[in-house]
């Protein structure tokens, strides 16, 4: 079934002047100047950027104990974006207590994962799995660029990444870091995976790790009723401590047997996620479409200017 409209209705599309609010729901903010940076591209698309409360906020490796961290996530009323500073670890720690969610766009990724996934198991639209404040400035134009459209409501271009397995398929968007929202399977944090194109990153995990994974996810269903795979960057993730190769399975070897029997399009090298190369944004509840003849993965949206 190819849906026509956004099953997670997205927000008003943002508007020159519109504020947002700066959220550190995750590991404290070691890189001011890479923040401020971020604030300045922000500003930069003629948007008003709130001072950040979260500038030296820190309790041990987090950005603040839980109750700080959490507040800046009720923060948004009157504000259009609520913007995450940086990942890391913390962010799942919040949702052992409801989230007083707002509407209004959410962005982030990495860590922010758990919060991407539990906002739309809630049912609040606007999510974006895309740059961080602190990694903003360090993006490519075209991913700046893409990341303004989809707030701003225009159009965007497909991704193009490498076809594993043929076949077209539509359905909600769902992009996830793999780690972080393993940690979130049983919960009820995890949207619903049936019918979803599921986007899938991660860095600094070996194959092994990957494999025990997504093989945890297998053995609980959650990846046997997805209409279609997508795999975005998997920064460090080589097995550089086997020498002997004979002895590991590569990335790619992992990624393409642990869903080479799902009977969907699988899609990789798409270019979302850790790593050089740009972090595309990607709304998260969407109608889209991924096309593993093609190798390619579009967005199913009207646009409004």
């Amino acid at each position: 079934m190819q849906p026509s409209a956004p099953l997670w209705p997205m927000p008003a599309p943002l508007q020159l002047g519109d504020n947002v609010t700066i959220a550190a729901p995750s590991s404290a903010i070691c890189d001011e100047a890479s923040l401020h940076a971020g604030i300045a591209v922000l500003e930069s698309w003629g948007l008003t950027v709130n001072t950040p409360t979260c500038l030296g906020r820190h309790w041990g490796y987090l950005a603040g104990r839980d109750s700080a961290r959490s507040s800046d996530l009720s923060a948004q009323a009157g504000s259009a974006l609520l913007a995450c500073a940086r990942g890391g670890w913390g962010a799942a720690r919040l949702l052992e207590h409801a989230v007083a969610w707002k509407e209004g766009w959410f962005l982030g990724f990495s860590d922010v994962t758990a919060l991407l996934c539990s906002r739309m198991a809630s049912g609040f639209g606007g999510g974006i799995h895309g740059p961080l404040v602190t990694t903003l400035a360090g993006e490519p134009v075209w991913s700046q660029q893409r990341l303004h459209d989809l707030l701003f409501r225009h159009s965007v271009a497909p991704l193009q990444g490498t076809s594993w397995a043929g076949g077209i398929e539509s359905g909600p968007l769902i992009t996830v870091n793999l780690t972080v929202a393993s940690h979130l399977l049983g919960s009820l944090h995890l949207p619903d995976l049936r019918g979803a194109i599921l986007v899938i990153e991660d860095v600094g995990e070996a194959p092994y790790r990957l494999d025990r994974m997504l093989t945890h996810w297998r053995l609980v269903g959650a990846l046997q009723g997805v209409a279609g795979i997508g795999f975005g960057r998997f920064s460090g993730c080589d097995d550089a401590e086997e020498s002997d190769p004979t002895h590991t399975f590569s990335l790619e070897q992992v990624l393409r047997e642990r869903t080479q029997d799902l009977g969907c399009p699988v899609v990789a090298d798409l270019p979302v996620g850790h790593g050089n190369g740009g972090n595309a944004a990607l709304p998260m509840g969407v109608p889209a479409q991924l096309d593993g003849n093609s190798g390619t993965l579009s967005l199913e949206l009207s646009t409004q200017r």
